[in-house]
């Protein structure tokens, strides 16, 4: 569903649209009857980032998200390629 809505109601009622947009709505902004802009829900991808951050799984400062570094592993992982192979 996608709602349309002027400059003066949207700061009038910010915290309203803002929850609509929450929910998946989008919300046209016009200006002077004139579409300017949308507001609408995060992408599904900085929602997967953004549970991953509050899991502890990754860290974010605004920036490029970072990932914890991988634990170093004992393997020989081109031995046991060729091993599963056989």
């Amino acid at each position: 569903m996608t709602t349309a809505v002027g400059i003066k109601m949207l700061k009038e009622n910010l915290s309203a649209y803002v929850a609509l947009a929450a929910k998946g709505e989008r919300v046209i902004i016009t200006d002077r009857g004139r579409e300017v802009a949308e507001l609408g829900p995060l992408s599904a991808d900085r929602q997967a980032m953004m549970a991953l951050v509050e899991e502890g799984v990754a860290s974010w400062s605004g920036r490029k998200p970072t990932l914890p570094s991988p634990l170093p592993i004992d393997v020989d992982l081109a031995g046991a390629v060729l091993e599963d192979r056989r």
